[in-house]
């Protein structure tokens, strides 16, 4: 999920419009705390990646404040039925996403070419909202850069409230060091990977290629294919005010 691009079959119009409205936006120069609250605002954190407030399921307020080094969910009004996709996807990425590319960004790369890609996140939970938090990564047969990739990777490295992923849970892995569930399905867009903690991770540093292999012995990806972008942050249901994500970073050798 994790974007305007967790969609339910019924939602795929709607979705599709938001996107056209996205091709529109250009990031701003990055500020410190800088309040963002915008539908799709966004705005540059570290010279490279792009923190966007990214709310595409409610029309309820929703602001972000961003640092040099993350946001926070300040203001998060609302909820949309749980048994559905959530609200909105506050996120950092790298990559490109609905034709905005970040700029430090070398993505998209095929999986075949890439040697590592270590990648790090950090958050702070609260427990009075329906939330997961996500980290995504994106994957298509082609190097594109704008609207939904063929395959998205989502993990879940905390989830608070009666949410699940897409799909069925078909297994488990071991993977960066972590056990996790694993579940598929298809959003009625693109086919769905995720990767569920059993139980809450404040923060994990790992290779996104170790997920990436993964995915591909499951068939949902190939080692031609091209990784379009990543991303972590929230996806909240139900409130979620206080969620930060406190840092990102990705590269990929």
């Amino acid at each position: 999920m994790a974007s305007r691009k967790r969609l339910l079959a019924t939602a795929i119009p709607a979705a599709i419009g938001m996107a056209a409205a996205m091709l529109t936006l250009s990031p701003g120069t990055a500020q410190a705390d800088e309040l963002i609250c915008d539908q799709y605002g966004t705005t540059v954190i570290q010279g490279r990646y792009i923190a966007q407030n990214n709310r595409w399921g409610t029309n309820e307020q929703q602001c972000i404040n961003v640092t040099d080094s993350g946001f926070q969910l300040v203001q998060a009004d609302g909820s949309v039925p749980t048994n559905g996709a959530p609200k909105s996807y506050p996120s950092v990425f790298d990559g490109c996403h609905y034709g905005t590319c970040a700029p430090g960004t070398r993505l998209p790369l095929r999986v075949g070419e890439i040697n590592s890609a270590p990648s790090s996140v950090s958050y702070t939970y609260v427990d009075n909202a329906s939330y997961n938090a996500s980290y995504d990564i994106w994957l298509d047969p082609e190097p594109q850069t704008t609207g939904v990739s063929e395959t998205e990777i989502m993990i879940w490295l905390n989830r608070v409230g009666p949410i699940q992923p897409i799909g069925s849970q078909t297994g488990t892995a071991q993977v960066a060091g972590q056990q996790w569930e694993v579940w598929t399905g298809h959003n009625g867009g693109n086919d769905v990977i995720s990767f569920v903690a059993p139980s809450a991770l404040n923060s994990l540093q790992f290779d996104v290629l170790d997920f990436v292999d993964v995915t591909v012995a499951h068939g949902l990806a190939d080692p031609s294919w091209y990784i379009t972008s990543v991303q972590a942050g929230f996806e909240p249901w139900e409130n979620g005010a206080g969620l930060a994500l406190n840092s990102f970073s990705s590269s990929f050798n």
